[in-house]
């Protein structure tokens, strides 16, 4: 039955049972069975997450078959190796310009 379930629906159940669950009003039979729900709606979710990673990373493979990722802010593709090193230099530029304006 919880295979079954969309996606968006799972979260919203897992949702409420986490907010069932942390107002402490659920004895704890009830609270034991929500649990046990959330974790299995938790597993559909992950697994669900994994198989739109596994498509989204094959419909963008580049034509040589490396993987190739695309930022969100308009910069330029990089092959998927150099993805970590310019999000270290986006940070460090975000930061900055946080100091520059006095937020930090």
């Amino acid at each position: 039955m919880t295979q079954e379930i969309p996606f968006e629906k799972a979260i919203e159940k897992l949702e409420k049972i986490v907010a069932d669950l942390e107002s402490g009003e659920v004895s704890l039979e009830e609270a034991l069975k929500k649990y046990e729900e959330g974790v299995k709606l938790s597993q559909v979710c992950q697994d669900r997450l994994s198989q739109a990673e596994k498509k989204i990373e094959i419909l963008s493979r580049g034509l040589d078959g490396s993987l190739i990722r695309k930022d969100f802010d308009g910069e330029e593709d990089l092959p998927a190796e150099e993805t970590g090193r310019k999000s270290a230099v986006r940070k460090t530029r975000s930061v900055r310009s946080d100091e520059e304006e006095g937020l930090l």
